[in-house]
């Protein structure tokens, strides 16, 4: 296997140790914690994914109509098709378990995906999605979001790189006024085995473009995470994540659980002698 070149290392713990040593921070959605890699679902199949996580120290006060997150359950339900070798459409159901009337549906988005076709042979993986869709005002400050979201990934030997510079912008609610939202996303891990990657995901929010946050106001959170693939079928992310400052949710443990259908074998299969 090749080694991971120093170029890239020195830059790459940079980033990383800056994020984990800044005293920075505001609230991050966390009802789907995940860095996306840059292919598409293929065509003809289907991911179901469950996005679970649980807010160990979060808001104890309710802010701009939105509940406090200490000691909630994020569930939500991920259901992805690849309609086309380099399309994809994704949909997002999102709940919330909590006492103090804090349970209940949150909202629901829809997530096309698009992705550069293998023949183009380009250096890195490359994608784009955009999401767009409505969260209850009382588990969000924005009742109506869109979020654009380019994805760049890399495999180089055992280490894999993944980079998703996301613009958020606020459509309807508190933050409508605001203009886009610069919100990164970066992961970086190492393949210990075939079947298991450790690695760092880090999510952050600077603020408008056009205006970055003073650094005690923006967000940032990073999770040491663990991959396992142990099966073609089925992916698994398991993470804890710290956030750097008291506006922030302070401590969360995520996981998500994916399973794909293939139709096309399974229509295949019925076909073949012996299958009914």
């Amino acid at each position: 296997m090749h080694s991971f070149p120093g170029k890239l290392l020195k830059p790459v713990l940079t980033i990383l140790l800056t994020v984990f040593l800044s005293n920075l921070l505001l609230a991050q959605d966390n009802y789907e914690i995940q860095v996306y890699g840059a292919p598409t679902q293929e065509k003809g199949t289907t991911m179901f994914e469950l996005h679970s996580n649980f807010t160990l120290k979060g808001s104890t006060e309710t802010i701009n109509g939105v509940y406090p997150t200490n000691h909630v359950f994020h569930e939500t339900l991920e259901i992805t098709h690849g309609f086309t070798k380099n399309f994809e459409i994704g949909f997002y159901f999102f709940n919330a378990i909590g006492d103090n009337g804090r349970t209940g549906y949150v909202g629901s988005h829809i997530r096309p995906r698009i992705s550069a076709p293998e023949e183009w042979k380009l250096p890195v993986g490359l994608s784009l999605s955009v999401e767009i869709g409505y969260q209850k005002p009382q588990y969000c400050e924005d009742d109506w979001t869109l979020e654009i979201r380019p994805i760049i990934d890399k495999t180089i030997g055992k280490w894999y790189l993944c980079f998703n510079p996301v613009f958020d912008q606020s459509l309807h609610g508190y933050n409508k006024d605001v203009g886009f939202i610069f919100s990164p996303n970066i992961k970086a891990s190492y393949n210990i085995t075939k079947e298991v990657a450790a690695g760092l995901e880090y999510y952050g929010s600077f603020g408008p473009l056009n205006h970055f946050l003073p650094s005690n106001q923006q967000d940032h959170q990073l999770f040491a995470v663990i991959d396992l693939d142990l099966d073609p079928k089925w992916e698994f992310n398991l993470g804890y994540g710290m956030g750097f400052n008291q506006l922030s949710d302070r401590s969360i443990i995520k996981m998500i659980l994916g399973r794909r259908a293939d139709w096309h074998k399974a229509h295949s299969n019925k076909m073949l002698p012996g299958h009914m």
